[in-house]
């Protein structure tokens, strides 16, 4: 017997693309067939694409079957379950809407971002594991967790009533490309002390201090592709090396975070830095204007060696009640920043203030203001100007 005290709606043709604010809605028609379903706050708006329905809503608990008909077809069950979801390739969800993988080495297929305009593709799915891992944002995960980004969008519900609405388009898809040679691998690796007349050039046009370039990185001597090479090497907590000189950038897997300890104590900061040429470039300025405090005293120090390495340093950071982060001034290292902050809070704080009008610390060092086109407008965050650099 259903309750008196029922409050009863009747809205007339309702449309797609409206939204309900309802829990739950009873939608009935005068035809004899009835078909079942559940769903949360907004209604699927390809279910309801043409269709003009009567509706009635009462105030009934949440997740309760409802009952509804359509006016002119017979309504599709929509419903969608998280394992079915997950059981969607991702690769074919992504054909559906219009996104094509650019190459394939092995079980990757890449795709430029379906999260920005690029030029070359930092997308990632894996067809083994079924999953995606996008290297600009430092995100990836199943399908639900790629619909949360692109929908901005974080109530299940909604996320399964989206991929529902979508499976209709959804086909098995192949690709095929050219074939592809595989990278060669770094063979023959030497580390030296850095001494190499053409490396110590190389880090004075970019203003490191020699000394500290020294103290800091190694000089790397291997070969790539059959052919002898030599770079600048900064080490990596997992015994890879990031890769730097004039001409090539690059890193010796495996690729990791560096993470440099004081020894005597355990400090309660630490600085973040995105990349280890900002880091070197921090304590050549340290040395400038404060050469009292030319060592590493005070602090501990953590380098990501990518933005997409963020994941890894949130238990290490963890530790720390400040952590200041000197990343650069565009899109992902803005987005980098505000998800540390949102991790770890009060602890995390922007530093890039003092070098908000430059690209990132190495340009504050050198004195190249970033410079904006229209094409490639370099991000940077709004910020009030301060004097100094305030360490």
């Amino acid at each position: 017997m259903m309750n008196r005290n029922i409050d009863i709606l009747n809205i007339k043709k309702i449309y797609a693309h409206q939204l309900f604010n309802k829990d739950i809605l009873l939608m009935k028609k005068e035809s004899k067939d009835r078909h079942h379903f559940s769903f949360g706050e907004y209604y699927d708006e390809i279910l309801l694409s043409g269709y003009p329905i009567e509706i009635q809503s009462y105030m009934l608990p949440i997740h309760q079957i409802i009952v509804f008909s359509l006016i002119t077809k017979s309504p599709v069950n929509y419903t969608m379950n998280i394992q079915e979801a997950k059981a969607i390739r991702l690769a074919d969800y992504l054909q559906s809407l219009g996104c094509s993988p650019v190459k394939q080495q092995g079980n990757s297929l890449w795709y430029k971002s379906p999260f920005r305009e690029e030029s070359e593709p930092s997308f990632k799915v894996n067809t083994g594991l079924n999953q995606w891992f996008d290297f600009g944002l430092g995100k990836g995960g199943n399908i639900l967790a790629l619909v949360r980004e692109l929908y901005q969008d974080d109530y299940v519900p909604s996320l399964l009533a989206k991929i529902a609405g979508q499976a209709p388009h959804i086909r098995p898809t192949s690709f095929s490309f050219r074939q592809q040679p595989s990278e060669p691998s770094f063979q023959q690796l030497e580390v030296r002390e850095l001494a190499h007349p053409a490396l110590l050039r190389y880090l004075q046009e970019r203003s490191i201090d020699r000394d500290i370039a020294k103290s800091e990185c190694k000089e790397l001597h291997f070969t790539h592709n059959g052919k002898p090479y030599f770079a600048i090497g900064f080490e990596n907590v997992a015994g890879g090396y990031e890769v730097r000189n004039q001409f090539f950038k690059g890193c010796i897997a495996p690729k990791d975070i560096t993470h440099i300890r004081q020894t005597k104590q355990q400090p309660d900061t630490c600085y973040l830095f995105e990349g280890f040429m900002d880091y070197l470039s921090f304590l050549t300025l340290r040395k400038q204007k404060q050469p009292q405090y030319s060592g590493l005293q005070g602090q501990d120090y953590m380098v990501l060696n990518s933005v997409s390495n963020l994941g890894k340093v949130m238990d290490r950071l963890s530790d720390y009640e400040r952590i200041p982060c000197f990343f650069d001034n565009d899109q992902a290292g803005n987005k980098a920043c505000l998800e540390l902050q949102r991790a770890l809070s009060y602890r995390v704080r922007d530093a890039s203030i003092h070098y908000s009008e430059y690209k990132d610390l190495n340009d504050f060092l050198c004195g190249r203001k970033a410079v904006k086109d229209k094409k490639n407008e370099v991000s940077v965050r709004p910020r009030p100007k301060r004097k100094g650099f305030g360490f």
